[in-house]
């Protein structure tokens, strides 16, 4: 155990320490020669090592200072210590949790006695935050406890009260007029956050943090633990909260309290999950150890401190974990002025320190003069230098770390060569709001023809090493699904089943069945073709419809899109909003019936901007059915203009829309999605979105895209979860699904594929198999399957059709997000091809609506006149 964690006192309950056994002369040689020699340790070592005292802690804290020197040479700061002037803004001190150890929470009725409200007020904020401003400070530090609204009515009652839905709101409002009225940069600590509420808060915060504090479970799940009663404490959920600021491209702070009553293996296990966060999404932007420190009136009063041998070899031992490029903190005012040692030990940051507020979570131990501060970090040969609350090399970065709103509030501050701050830069507020660009066309407007006729520039875009996360820690992650299971099942029965009734196929059956393979397969494809039959017939139906991809610049991340790119890359384009309209008018003319629109998250396009797509088109062409923007598109567009998912959906429905693609979907399993994307929404919230578009009367397809880093166990999953939000949208008299589509990754450009990560796409087996087990276990809920030509050609697609689907789709016009991906399969089909595909599957066809309703008169003359497809000379207005 830690010398520091004795137990607790009798006055009251705390951790548990457990006991170990001291490392050995031997292993404390060993362990100190590898980091001298600057090989990898593993967490053996590093708990070895964090117990390294006097001269093995010598030993230890000098080849940490080693790293660390490097790194601030690589970083082009050689000799120089950061810190950030600050101040510290307690926006609530109420929180649901109940850490053992804390006094910055409190309880209604004593800030009721206080003469405090349950809330700061705005103007309590922004007076802080003026007298911060006044005194050259650039960082507005944001605390408060966890969703207190969940625990304590007083606090529900404040935010209806003043007309916000919960904290997250107010946090984002109070950060705005931050912003706008004082020029502080805002570093949100809300606690524990959802990938939701990230996106919410990204655009008002160029930073955010929370610590890790320990991974040791047992400090949670064990009464008398100092995190036991509190639910945003539990490890797993705050290596989420890590993982998914890294998914969002938050530049992040996290770290460990050290001593308590964690053991040194798990201290050490801890600083090894905050290595994997920051390999897999290089997003920690600074590592926090903090030191515990004992205080009255709470239950863990009685522990000791951490020693500061402790913090010392903590830090040198982080050092060494975390490598050259990290960023490592200690806090100034929790050492009793013993700054040299934390500096020899490897640190290159002191944090935040006011001129103007207390450290509200240890208000005991003020801050130390920033004079003071410089003098001390000189007297150990290092240069103090102010920062912003966003590492300067996340500013340098720019985009996708920093939120194209925030970027003249971050210039304004930084030093343009440093990325440091620019110390006499004049802190004032300035406008937030959205990027002057709009919609402007740019790049590549054409290249829904040329991607025929020239292809693309190249076959990845230029930051591929960075923009996907590590590529490394995705190979571990992904290599169990790089070759597909088989399975020893009973087949036979399984088959009888589906034929008698699929409604009562178990999971280990239909498991078995998408194992299926030769006479079985066969078999199953005839069962799936009996079963499409009677529920919709033998015609074929399509649509004639045109897509329309507005723009394909993004910085999400996804590792199998080849469509995005950036916006100074060579294939990257903007359509502005005349061209959309131009577009659907020219479909329109040769009978499209719909027009299906979706496009990359450009980060300049405002959350507002689809509510103009939409209407646009509608004002050119009444009568469109505008099938647009993917459960991806509608939380970018809630997320940024501060609506809620029934919000934003409802204002896109007035504007025009009509349906929406149940596009990104990939696989509804987070295992899946997580190795297929950096930072696309989680399964959640795409269920969420789906569900309330079907509740406001804005139906969705569903799809499904497959043959990756997936498992047959993960596509029966995804179709059971399709299954049963289409049983609830039923069961509630909502139409839900129109149909469900299967998508077969295309692998030839795509990133995960390139990377040598993911399959070369679906077999021959794996399409028909799919193909089969959605009719039969989406029956009969949701009655059409449709089959992508694109993605399988005119062979592939008729095979489908003879596989249990009954829909081939859409004429497209132009397709570009396949066709960028190496589908070699053309960018549109006439009506006659796709009539073609249906009578190779012996089967007659027709058109239909988006949703699946009968074609008018008119538009059926006009689509046969023109054969579905855009006159091959006819110019594209506007391009």
């Amino acid at each position: 155990m830690t010398s520091s964690a004795q137990p607790p006192q009798a006055e009251g309950p705390g951790p548990v320490p457990q006991p170990g056994a001291a490392p050995t002369a031997n292993s404390m040689r060993r362990a100190l020669k590898r980091a001298r020699d600057g090989v990898a340790l593993d967490v053996a070592e590093a708990a070895v090592l964090l117990q390294a005292r006097g001269d093995d802690l010598d030993d230890l804290t000098r080849s940490a200072a080693r790293v660390r020197d490097a790194g601030l040479e690589a970083a082009g700061r050689p000799g120089v210590i950061t810190y950030s002037k600050s101040v510290f803004i307690p926006l609530t001190r109420l929180c649901r949790d109940k850490c053992h150890y804390c006094t910055f929470v409190t309880v209604p009725g004593k800030l009721r006695r206080d003469g405090h409200g349950m809330f700061m007020s705005p103007d309590e904020v922004l007076d802080v935050a003026r007298k911060g401003a006044a005194l050259g400070c650039k960082e507005a530090l944001i605390t408060l406890g966890d969703k207190p609204e969940d625990r304590w009515p007083e606090a529900r009652e404040w935010l209806d009260a003043h007309g916000y839905d919960d904290t997250i709101a107010y946090v984002r409002a109070m950060a705005i007029r931050i912003l706008e009225e004082t020029g502080l940069l805002p570093h949100l600590n809300p606690g524990v956050l959802s990938w939701t509420d990230f996106q919410r808060l990204k655009p008002v915060a160029p930073s955010m943090g929370m610590m890790l504090e320990t991974t040791a479970t047992r400090l949670w799940s064990e009464p008398g633990g100092p995190h036991h009663g509190s639910p945003d404490k539990e490890p797993a959920v705050r290596l989420r909260v890590l993982e998914d600021a890294g998914r969002s491209s938050v530049p992040f702070t996290s770290g460990l309290l050290i001593g308590i009553g964690e053991t040194y293996a798990e201290r050490a296990d801890s600083l090894f999950a905050l290595r994997r966060v920051a390999r897999a999404y290089h997003g920690i932007q600074e590592l926090i150890i903090q030191n515990f420190r004992a205080k009255p009136d709470t239950a863990m009063r009685g522990m000791p401190d951490a020693e500061l041998d402790d913090l010392v070899a903590t830090v040198a031992v982080a050092r060494h974990i975390m490598g050259p490029a990290a960023c490592l903190q200690a806090p100034p005012n929790l050492v009793a002025g013993e700054y040299g040692r934390l500096i020899g030990a490897g640190i290159d940051d002191w944090g935040g320190v006011s001129p103007v507020t207390i450290d509200h979570v240890n208000p005991e131990r003020p801050w130390p003069r920033i004079e003071e501060l410089a003098h001390k970090s000189a007297a150990e040969g290092f240069a103090l230098r102010e920062r912003l609350c966003i590492y300067p090399e996340f500013v340098r970065r720019g985009e996708p770390w920093l939120d194209p709103r925030l970027l003249p509030h971050v210039r304004a501050l930084a030093a343009p060569e440093t990325g440091l701050a620019h110390e006499e830069a004049e802190v004032r507020g300035l406008p937030w709001q959205e990027p002057d660009e709009g919609f402007t066309a740019t790049g590549r407007t054409d290249l829904h023809r040329t991607i025929d006729t020239e292809g693309r520039t190249g076959d990845r875009r230029e930051d591929f090493d960075s923009v996907y996360g590590d590529w490394g820690a995705l190979r571990e992650a992904a290599a169990p699904g790089m070759v597909p299971s088989r399975l020893d099942a009973d087949v036979r029965q399984a088959l009888a089943v589906a034929a008698d009734d699929p409604t009562k196929l178990t999971d280990a059956e239909a498991l078995a069945l998408l194992h299926a393979d030769g006479e079985a397969l066969d078999a199953l494809c005839r069962i799936a073709d009996d079963v499409r039959r009677s529920m919709v017939g033998d015609d074929v139906t399509y649509i004639v419809t045109r897509n329309i991809n507005f723009t394909n610049v993004c910085y999400t991340g996804c590792r199998f899109c080849a469509f995005a790119q950036r916006r100074t890359d060579a294939d990257a384009y903007t359509l502005s909003l005349s061209q959309v309209a131009d577009r659907a008018e020219q479909a329109w003319e040769v009978g499209a019936v719909e027009v299906c629109m979706q496009g990359g998250i450009h980060p300049d396009l405002p959350g507002t901007a689809y509510f103009d797509i939409a209407r646009a088109v509608k004002e050119r062409v009444p009568g469109m059915h505008v099938h647009a923007f993917s459960p991806m598109e509608v939380v970018n567009g809630a997320t940024r203009t501060g609506m809620s998912i029934r919000e934003w959906l409802t204002e896109a429905k007035a504007a025009g829309l009509d349906s929406i693609p149940g596009t990104a979907a990939e696989i509804l399993d987070d295992e899946v999605r997580w190795i297929l994307t950096k930072g696309k929404l989680p399964t959640a919230t795409w269920i969420e979105v789906v569900r309330t578009a079907h509740e406001l009367g804005i139906r969705s397809s569903s799809t499904m895209m497959y043959g990756h880093v997936d498992q047959p166990r993960h596509w029966l999953g995804h179709f059971r979860t399709l299954a049963r939000i289409q049983q609830d949208a039923l069961a509630n008299n909502v139409a839900g699904f129109t149909e469900f589509v299967t998508l077969p990754f295309i692998h030839t450009n795509a990133p995960v594929y390139l990377a040598g990560i993911a399959r070369p796409g679906p077999t021959a087996r794996d399409n028909r198999a799919v193909t089969a087990m959605a009719r039969l276990l989406l029956h009969p809920h949701i009655p059409n399957i449709q089959t992508s030509w694109v993605k399988l050609g005119q062979e592939g697609a008729a095979e489908m059709l003879r596989s249990g689907a009954n829909d081939l789709g859409g004429t497209l016009m132009e397709e570009t997000i396949s066709r960028m991906a190496g589908s070699s399969y053309g960018s549109y089909r006439s009506i006659k091809d796709l009539v073609a595909i249906a009578e190779a599957a012996g089967r007659p066809s027709r058109p239909r609506t988006t949703l699946y309703g009968e074609v008018a008169d008119e538009r059926m003359a006009a689509a046969h006149a023109s054969d579905g497809h855009l006159p091959e000379l006819l110019p594209v207005v506007g391009d």
